[in-house]
């Protein structure tokens, strides 16, 4: 059996990779990070899903790193507020934490490096590109290779975001057939009690659910926040 190691959030993405990764019979190795990000409840639902698949999973402690990447509304508490509406308005930049991808994944490489794992995986999607360059095929491949020409030796590992031209709807549509548990998976960027169904996170992930044709299990404060959104987006 090859093993890999997995970048797992805790949120819908991250989590059906997680299931697909399973599935082709590759034994991971989980990662998830603690960058100081607002949204920590996300940590929990990623310990339920590792444990879940019956994978070791480690939280890297990132936090001291959280207050340097500034003028994001993920990690900023005092400066920048959240922004509500469609996840791909300019608006929604504020939610970019500044090299989050690299930090992560460059961590995620040194593991596998170390594991001889044959490849890192994470969630990057198409829905992405807009605003989060960092989950742009042309950044996947670059990283990929400046990786490779870090790396002594000729192991045959690889950076690996399967996802990464698929939308959010197919995502579900996938994990739906991998019989992935949504309803443990948490998105929202709030990190409250219940998702806020307003920010972002939450408005893309309501519209990509009725894309699929599927009914999202879990609870929000506003389940009808996102159609307004989406409505005022596709009307201007």
């Amino acid at each position: 059996m090859s093993n890999a190691v997995t970048i797992l959030s805790g949120g819908l993405d991250s989590t059906t990779l997680a299931f697909h990764v399973a599935d082709e019979g590759i034994k991971q190795h989980f990662l998830s990070f603690n960058y100081g990000q607002k949204h920590k409840k996300e940590l929990r639902s990623a310990k339920k899903i590792a444990k879940l698949l019956g994978c070791k999973h480690d939280i890297i402690n990132l936090s001291k790193v959280g207050p340097f990447l500034k003028g994001s509304a993920l990690t900023d508490s005092t400066s920048v507020s959240m922004p509500e509406g469609y996840y791909a308005e300019e608006n929604m930049r504020l939610t970019v934490v500044p090299n989050r991808n690299a930090i992560m994944l460059s961590v995620a490489w040194g593991v596998a490096i170390g594991e001889q794992a044959e490849a890192v995986y994470y969630g990057a999607h198409g829905g992405d590109h807009e605003i989060y360059e960092d989950c742009r095929p042309e950044f996947i491949s670059a990283l990929g290779q400046a990786f490779k020409l870090g790396t002594h030796g000729n192991f045959p590992f690889v950076l690996s975001a399967p996802f990464s031209t698929m939308t959010k709807a197919d995502i579900i549509k996938l994990g739906i057939k991998l019989k992935v548990p949504f309803k443990k998976t948490w998105t929202c960027y709030q990190g409250g009690k219940l998702a806020c169904g307003t920010c972002g996170s939450c408005t893309e992930r309501l519209h990509s659910f009725h894309l699929a044709g599927i009914e999202d299990p879990i609870k929000y404060t506003d389940r009808e926040y996102w159609k307004k959104a989406v409505l005022e987006r596709v009307s201007a």
